[in-house]
């Protein structure tokens, strides 16, 4: 007897659930099925779940060309929130013996074909904000944008590259552009703990 009332109660359930999902797939206008293809992580986002996990950073920074170097360590921990769709990560480290914080977030949007990235942290009160393409070849996201430049308030322009080395390596670099001339500014080496 317990065994028959599962049985029918489980059809109860289901068989509705069934039901909708097949009338809902003989109605699909073609808007329903673009939002569909919108809203399901792919290929792309598969990718940015590779860096889920803890990574220690090595921190090598230019403040402006020909300049020394400063060299810090940090560590990162990095998840796919909100249904596998964005990239998160938390990173947290010093910059000149001052407590450094910041958190990223990534996205790939299945319309535009291209990637998002926001960055902000305590050393700004500004968003950093980056859209950019994959090249297989090298395995590198290359993005551009804007960052704010504290010294003159206005927006400068900034590339980064994201290359996955391998599953537990990989390298970002920034470039800041300034008058139309390119200088790095940042280098970080990433070693999956």
């Amino acid at each position: 007897m317990k065994k028959f009332t599962l049985i029918f109660v489980l059809g109860m359930i289901f068989f509705p659930v069934a039901s909708f999902a097949q009338e809902m797939n003989q109605e699909m206008t073609p808007e329903m099925k673009a939002w569909m293809e919108y809203m399901t992580p792919g290929e792309m986002h598969k990718l940015l779940a590779k860096n889920v996990g803890t990574w220690e950073s090595t921190i090598t920074m230019w403040m402006a060309p020909n300049t020394p170097p400063a060299t810090n360590v940090g560590s990162s921990v990095n998840e796919m929130i909100l249904g596998g769709r964005y990239l998160q990560s938390k990173h947290s480290g010093n910059f000149s013996g001052m407590p450094m914080e910041g958190i990223g977030l990534e996205a790939y949007d299945n319309a535009k074909k291209s990637f998002y990235s926001t960055w902000v942290d305590n050393m700004g009160t500004g968003i950093m904000y980056l859209t950019g393409k994959y090249d297989p070849a090298t395995k590198t996201i290359i993005y551009e944008g804007t960052a704010v430049d504290p010294i003159t308030g206005k927006d400068m322009k900034v590339r980064e590259t994201m290359k996955y080395i391998d599953d537990s390596h990989s390298e970002m670099e920034m470039f800041t552009i300034d008058g139309g001339n390119e200088f790095k500014s940042m280098h970080i080496d990433f070693v999956k703990k």
